[in-house]
């Protein structure tokens, strides 16, 4: 990909430094904190945007939570997605990734050390055991991130269908779901182009337990995705 070899090459004095720190993060995680972590994360990402001419533009963040215990549902485009988020975010969170991006590298070390789950799609049975583990650990007071369309949209802004079995995480933990809109998070992974590119990501006003706790799964999937696809300007689409 044409724009991380520019992320890498612009700032290539320090790429040696920031990946053996974030491996060995990565290889020592209990000897940090969540905080910790996310914080050197943050950094990396920072550096990695300035190096790639990413802008991110985010919007909303008086939305997030906050208390922790919640989960993130954004729209999904591509590689680029949670990396946006976690530029945008200043509360630290997690993310349930299919386990066809586990072994990534970058991305590896960076589930690592937010301590992520990987979601095999094709099997039930540990789909279930990641729903459960996910709705423990919200509980808990931790914060999650999940895609609801399953696998990044081929359209661009236009979202896909978001799927009601994503939701039962929220629904077991009766957790706040916060929809997050993501505008142009295909472009820095998924276009050959090294142009600037503005990655806009808009924090929606969540929806509360009490709000969704009498709706079915299917209606809160069609209901979080209409809110990210209103928030999406029309310019985008």
């Amino acid at each position: 990909m044409r724009r991380i070899l520019l992320m890498v090459c612009r700032n290539i004095w320090l790429v040696p430094y920031m990946w053996c720190k974030l491996c060995y993060y990565a290889a020592h995680v209990d000897k940090y904190t969540e905080e910790q972590r996310y914080r050197l994360l943050k950094s990396i990402v920072r550096r990695a945007n300035w190096g790639g001419r990413v802008t991110i533009q985010a919007t909303g963040l008086e939305n997030i939570p906050a208390q922790n215990g919640f989960l993130f549902y954004p729209n999904h485009q591509g590689l680029y997605d949670a990396l946006a988020i976690l530029d945008a975010c200043p509360t630290p969170f997690s993310v349930v990734a299919k386990k066809e991006v586990a072994d990534i590298q970058f991305l590896k070390q960076v589930f690592a050390c937010i301590k992520a789950f990987m979601l095999d799609r094709e099997d039930v049975r540990q789909a279930l055991e990641v729903i459960k583990k996910v709705e423990n650990e919200v509980r808990q007071g931790r914060n999650y991130l999940i895609f609801a369309e399953g696998t990044r949209s081929p359209n661009g802004n236009h979202p896909g269908e978001f799927k009601g079995g994503s939701f039962k995480a929220a629904t077991r933990a009766k957790c706040p779901i916060v929809p997050v809109a993501l505008v142009d998070a295909f472009k820095p992974f998924d276009r050959k182009s090294i142009a600037p590119v503005t990655v806009q990501v808009h924090f929606l006003k969540p929806l509360l337990y009490e709000e969704y706790k009498d709706m079915k799964t299917v209606e809160i999937a069609a209901e979080v995705k209409r809110r990210i696809e209103e928030a999406i300007p029309e310019e985008n689409l």
